[in-house]
């Protein structure tokens, strides 16, 4: 189980990787520039935050384990 769970975070991390590099490419081409900074891809991926908000986001314990065997049962 430990495994299975190494895996989902890798590919949660690789997707996340490539989807805030588009995000943030996006809103860049969109932004007025003289109203702040350019945005940088870690600013939408939610596995660069930092502290006790990173791990608060990806939290698997006793509790939510559960969730997670349904999710693979249900694929």
């Amino acid at each position: 189980m430990r495994q299975l769970l190494w895996m989902a975070e890798g590919h949660g991390r690789d997707e996340w990787s490539r989807l805030s590099v588009l995000l943030a490419l996006t809103a860049n081409c969109h932004r007025d520039p003289t109203k702040g900074r350019a945005l940088k891809p870690s600013d939408y991926d939610p596995f660069c935050r930092k502290g006790k908000e990173r791990d608060r986001l990806i939290e698997v314990n006793s509790e939510t384990i559960g969730d997670l065997k349904v999710a693979f049962e249900t694929m």
